[in-house]
């Protein structure tokens, strides 16, 4: 097995697996998953510690846990939102503790349908990336806005 340094201090990269030698680290893992019941988002803002609900400015309760750190959105439809994980792994943890602790706020809560909906990483390629040849070379792949 060829392996060869790896960037900022991680483990030796796999050169069979990553002939580039760079590995992208996971940033943030979105989830969703199906709670099966309907919520009173305003009973469970009331109850959870860890809870914000303003519903004119958001339709969801906003619910944090430390560990994995990670956020979810909880609708009144049991749908639920779970962001902020760095494995898909602790991604479902992170969402099967939100579901416990609607659970323990007396919600007849089920895990249904769990799915990873977006992984977003970054990597440092060594280059500097032309943005606007990228995109025009790419442009099937690719778009292109500027803020002015």
């Amino acid at each position: 097995m060829a392996e060869q340094g790896g960037l900022e201090g991680s483990q030796p990269v796999d050169l069979s697996k990553h002939p580039s030698g760079i590995v992208p680290t996971l940033q943030n893992i979105v989830s969703t998953v199906n709670l099966d019941c309907k919520l009173d988002l305003k009973q469970i803002a009331l109850q959870a510690r860890n809870a914000e609900y303003n519903p004119k400015r958001f339709a969801a309760v906003i619910m944090r846990i430390r560990e994995p750190k990670t956020t979810a959105l909880i609708f009144a439809s049991g749908k639920m939102v779970c962001t902020g994980a760095k494995s898909e792994q602790q991604s479902k943890l992170a969402a099967r503790k939100y579901a416990r602790i609607i659970q323990k706020l007396g919600f007849p809560a089920k895990f249904k349908d769990f799915k990873i909906q977006n992984i977003v990483g970054s990597c440092d390629v060594k280059f500097p990336i032309r943005l606007e040849g990228l995109a025009y070379s790419h442009s099937a792949f690719s778009s292109a806005s500027s803020i002015v």
